[in-house]
């Protein structure tokens, strides 16, 4: 079967009327502006090259009551990975999404298709084993594999290309590591070698090479795997916060406009676990990485995807610009989300390193990506409760959710299904004993920064709104200050007028702090994001930050 996957929707506008196709579903959907329903969409500046160079469809939200074998909570690839693998195995399926499709995480990764994650088969084999270490290796093969395969089938142009993948250093003290993860690598079955020379404009001490790896334009994927959703039967709803899940049998979902949906399983793809029952978030830490690009022209393609942990993490690849040349991307600069760090001086960071290493690339996209690790390495796929058998999850991917997350959807829907149980199901699952007492040290700081955000912040001696603090506040800058005896996150916007909400998180009460160049409120302690005026704009916060009228202060 071969869809036409060229955008049907103009602009992806949401205040506009948007029709697919009548070969496709026949239907008008009108879309509804999101601050109808007291959403905002991602803050435009900050919006990636792959948000503003594809258009997917646009979908309404959900007003009335609905029902479905499954219900997907969460509209990135994992979500609409596992939506598709559902909808083709004959389920009915409903994907539920906050925002716009793509346009949290997904829509903010560097869009790499490979099994080399940074230096992972060494960590793998000490801690869970050279079974587990080739297990891992061989799922997210498969996973890079299948996108290619369905990409193909559907005929989707999404700017598939074969890479060789390397995690590089190049400093001598990192020559060794590297060698032995070569050997790690190459044990768990991948085409690795150790090499001392790359395509890249600078020198290297040593990297590992991995052939035959992939990068792709995910929102043009994407966009095609929608498309195939929907003309199979599929449902897809923008706009719709879930906002209560009772997981009985069968689930009921309460949405912020009203709605109800009821559904036999659900699959929670939202990143950060939502109505986390389990406590998974105890496994998983939060971090956050500053991204730019530029033109490149073809003769200076490094011809391959790069990453290195020197210097803060510097990722490397490149794309198709559209128009005959290469977008240079770059990554780096990572740091826990609501930590205070100064994020600006992180772009700088990242430009003077652009600058030295490709002289006279002027840069042209910034954003930023947030991702989420756990524990012991691995991301957790499967029953969100022990023994549960219609709540499922799918988070903890590290950096690498491209094949995390289309890998979620081909587990995930056999487990649903009750189809073949693929080999590495038990690696993924969440509730996994062996492998995550390795990673003790790991959980029990993950705790200990929690913690000392919940003890740290309340004690910590904040000025008064009515004076120094929010008087000296310059235009872009934010503070928390306390007002009435209570913790107040105030931002003095570019016209000088001032935005006041509260400082408490509505997830579990840690308290946010300023982003300055994303100009975002965020939570050191489960990576919840909110806009200047408290909306949400990264959960798992459910709700918005109280407004509180600057006046006071």
């Amino acid at each position: 079967m071969r869809l036409n996957t060229e955008p049907r929707c103009s602009g992806g506008g949401l205040g506009r009327a948007t029709r697919l196709d009548a070969g496709v579903t026949g239907a008008l959907w009108a879309a509804v502006p999101g601050q109808a329903l007291g959403m905002k969409r991602l803050s435009e500046p900050g919006r990636s090259y792959w948000l503003q160079s594809a258009d997917l469809p646009a979908f309404p939200p959900l007003m009335d009551s609905a029902e479905a074998d499954v219900a997907v909570i969460g509209g990135g690839i994992a979500g609409l990975s596992s939506a598709w693998e559902l909808t083709r195995a004959g389920l009915s399926v409903i994907v539920l999404e906050a925002d716009r499709l793509a346009a949290g995480v997904t829509g903010h990764t560097t869009g790499k298709l490979t099994a080399l994650h940074t230096s992972i088969y060494g960590k793998l084999r000490s801690e869970h084993g050279e079974d587990a270490a080739r297990v891992y290796a061989g799922s997210q093969s498969a996973a890079m594999g299948h996108v290619i395969e369905v990409a193909a089938e559907l005929g989707i142009d999404c700017d598939l290309e074969r890479r060789p993948a390397f995690t590089y250093c190049e400093e001598d003290e990192g020559v060794e590591g590297l060698r032995d993860e070569a050997e790690a690598a190459r044990a768990a079955g991948l085409d690795a070698s150790f090499v001392t020379e790359t395509d890249l404009p600078y020198a290297v001490a040593g990297a590992v090479r991995v052939e035959d790896q992939a990068q792709f334009h995910p929102l043009k994927y994407l966009r095609g795997l929608v498309v195939d959703l929907v003309a199979d039967g599929g449902r897809v709803h923008e706009l719709t916060r879930i906002t209560g899940m009772d997981a009985g049998e069968p689930c009921r979902l309460s949405t912020a406009s009203g709605a109800t949906v009821t559904a036999r399983h659900v699959v929670v793809a939202t990143h950060h676990p939502v109505f986390d029952h389990a406590l998974l978030a105890t496994r998983l830490t939060q971090h956050r990485d500053l991204v730019i690009a530029g033109s490149l022209p073809p003769e200076r393609d490094p011809g391959g995807m790069y990453i290195t942990t020197e210097g803060g993490k510097r990722s490397v690849r490149t794309a198709p610009d559209g128009h005959g040349g290469r977008l240079l991307i770059i990554t780096g600069e990572a740091f826990t989300p609501g930590s205070g760090a100064d994020t600006e001086a992180g772009y700088a960071r990242l430009q003077d390193w652009a600058n030295e290493r490709f002289p006279g690339v002027t840069m042209t996209h910034r954003w930023a990506a947030q991702d989420n690790s756990a524990t012991d390495s691995v991301p957790l796929i499967g029953p969100m409760r022990r023994n549960g058998e219609n709540v499922y999850v799918a988070s903890g991917f590290a950096g690498w959710g491209m094949t995390g997350g289309v890998l979620a959807g081909q587990l995930l829907a056999s487990l649903i299904t009750k189809t073949a149980r693929p080999s590495w199901a038990e690696l993924y699952d969440p509730h996994r004993l062996g492998p995550a007492l390795g990673s003790a040290p790991e959980f029990l700081k993950a705790q200990w920064d929690v913690g000392k955000h919940f003890v740290k912040d309340r004690l910590e001696s904040f000025g008064d709104g009515s004076n120094g603090p929010v008087s000296s506040l310059a235009a872009g800058e934010g503070t928390v200050v306390r007002a009435d005896g209570r913790p107040c996150a105030v931002h003095r916007d570019d016209q000088g007028n001032l935005h006041a909400v509260s400082a408490v998180c509505t997830h579990l009460g840690c308290l946010v702090a300023f982003n300055n160049a994303e100009r975002t409120w965020e939570c050191p302690c489960h990576g919840s994001r909110f806009g200047i005026d408290g909306e949400i704009l990264q959960g798992p916060a459910l709700h918005p930050l109280e407004r509180r009228d600057p006046g006071d202060l």
